[in-house]
């Protein structure tokens, strides 16, 4: 039941949630070592799936989320989703459509907000040991993650819908009053999320969510148990039962059926570009059943990049590198993985740096502080990023610094630099998704040629960064790679978008470049309807221009 709305409401202001050190001794390692100390003691916890609402949904089909640091470990079981429960999700969610489609906007922007300041306050060490546990990040980048990044993505999105909805035309002809509604979709909308970003997980289902819609949110099974925590403080928060339905399983089993109903209105997907193509080809295929055209928002892979000019500044961009390219192991879509560099730099101390500050990461568990890289996600992962190393090897690669892994008690891969003298080389082309960085060094004189290179040689454009002291060679970088990455970066490495300050999102293979932190993602879940109120009526037929 909704009242009435008898103000112009304003949102309060938004700022990016302010990030902890966790530095030695301080008040948030503590808190932060308390609640990992507690949730391995509960190991492994149970989570369920949830339809119509219901919270404790069990199928009988188990499943259990490895921690890959110590994979005989796990971090939850839970209940795979079957087709009952696919079903009963969807017509639970179609069944809450209308009640929360008809709250007023005050009411779902109070929601998230409340969830915002339960993700940054009360749960935030709980989402960080479940992101570390489960995800193998170390604490910096679970704080950037489940922390802050999922709590900016709730009150900014509210910011971003409040303007999005202010958005109305501009000229209203004598007698007549012009407006424009922005309609949640007809339908559902399927969340497919990732297992690397605990924010991502969030914001998928969140972002249709805050405009109306209502939501199958399928999570990662390797992101299951901080998904489902970031599931229960929206419910905790006061999103309504069946609003967002929390349903992991085998992911095509789950997916196949979502896109099947006739009811589908939206896919918003974070995950490969092989499985994303495939999904907008099922869909494709089934245009026939759905009420209208489905919107398709996805985020995709990269191969992204750093081109360092031989005007670079030497140290910034070798430490830039390292963390773009070994932070959470590489595991991020924005993630650097190739890297051109002059040969005036690279001779001149360049290549001396980056091996020694290789050499300084410490890899292992997440829960031990010092250690920079954790594990890769998984068996699957790692016998990939092992196999494309290989592959370098095979082709003649040199490996210039690390190469080796562990897999007997958690999947542990030693950051790679690889250095080719072929700019088509396997690893310098093909998305690896490991900590695994490929370097091709260029003669200074082919800069303009190694620009080229850099955009032609793989299908991706998510991000990239140029280092140059040379305002012109940073200009002339832009220009020939306008289109090689949606998000670029000058002397700064090429991950880390912060909501509200760097939209988020590549094209080519790389997704359909909606921009996930900004309102551009917002109006990919509404459908406008205009209105026109005439308060003058008519007196005749006839024109003017009729009479004689």
């Amino acid at each position: 039941m909704t009242s009435p709305q008898l103000a112009t409401f304003k949102a309060p202001a938004v700022e990016n949630e302010t990030m902890k050190s966790y530095a030695p001794g301080s008040d948030e390692r503590r808190a932060l070592e308390a609640a990992l100390t507690q949730m391995e003691q509960e190991l492994p916890s149970r989570c369920r799936a949830s339809s119509t609402g219901n919270p404790y949904v069990k199928t009988g089909k188990l499943a259990k989320q490895p921690i890959p640091a110590a994979h005989a470990q796990h971090l939850c079981v839970y209940h795979e989703a079957d087709p009952a429960t696919v079903s009963a999700a969807i017509s639970g969610a179609l069944a809450a459509k209308a009640a929360w489609e008809a709250l007023p906007w005050a009411d779902r922007a109070a929601i998230f907000l409340k969830a915002a300041d339960l993700v940054s306050g009360k749960y935030r060490y709980r989402l960080m040991a479940a992101t570390m546990l489960g995800q193998g990040k170390n604490a910096w980048q679970a704080e950037i993650d489940a922390a802050a990044e999922l709590a900016d993505f709730f009150r900014f999105g509210v910011k971003f819908v409040e303007d999005l909805y202010q958005q109305q035309p501009v000229k209203n002809s004598k007698g007549a009053w012009n407006r424009v509604e922005y309609r949640a979709l007809e339908g559902f909308v399927l969340a497919v999320s990732p297992f690397n970003f605990t924010a991502i997980g969030g914001n998928l289902p969140g972002v249709p969510a805050l405009v109306g819609n209502v939501v199958v949110w399928k999570p990662s099974p390797a992101a299951t148990y901080a998904n489902y925590l970031t599931y229960q403080i929206l419910a905790e928060a006061g999103v309504p039962p069946g609003v967002i339905q929390f349903v992991p399983g085998p992911p095509p089993a789950v997916v196949q059926q979502c896109i099947e109903s006739p009811d589908f209105a939206a896919l918003h997907f974070t995950g490969s570009t092989h499985v994303f193509r495939s999904l907008w080809k099922d869909i494709a295929n089934n245009l026939d059943k759905y009420r209208g055209y489905p919107r398709i928002v996805g985020e995709t892979g990269g191969k992204n990049f750093h081109v360092v000019h031989e005007s670079a500044e030497l140290t910034n961009a070798v430490l830039q590198t390292i963390r773009g390219a070994f932070e959470y192991q590489g595991q991020k879509c924005s993630a650097l993985s190739r890297l051109y560099v002059s040969s005036s730099l690279w001779e001149n101390g360049f290549k001396d740096k980056l091996l020694q500050e290789a050499a300084k990461i410490k890899v292992g568990p997440p829960q031990d502080f010092a250690n920079f890289m954790g594990p890769v996600i998984g068996r699957p992962a790692f016998d990939k990023i092992t196999g494309y190393i290989q592959k370098a090897k095979d082709a003649g690669g040199e490996i210039l610094f690390g190469g080796s892994a562990d897999d007997s008690t958690g999947y542990f891969i030693q950051p790679t630099i690889i250095q080719s003298k072929d700019p088509k080389s396997v690893t310098l082309v093909e998305e690896i998704f490991g900590p695994v960085l490929s370097v091709y060094v260029f003669d200074d004189k082919d800069f303009d040629a190694t620009l080229d290179l850099v955009d032609s040689s793989t299908p991706y454009g998510l991000t990239g960064s140029i280092f140059a002291s040379d305002r012109r060679a940073l200009l002339r970088a832009t220009d020939r790679l306008r289109n090689a990455a949606g998000n670029v970066y000058y002397n700064e490495k090429c991950t880390g978008a912060v909501v509200g300050q760097q939209p988020f999102g590549g094209a080519r293979a790389s997704g359909t470049n909606d921009k996930a932190g900004s309102i551009s993602i917002f109006y990919r879940f509404v459908s406008a309807r205009s209105i026109k109120e005439n308060f003058v009526g008519l007196e005749e037929v006839a024109y003017p221009s009729n009479f004689v």
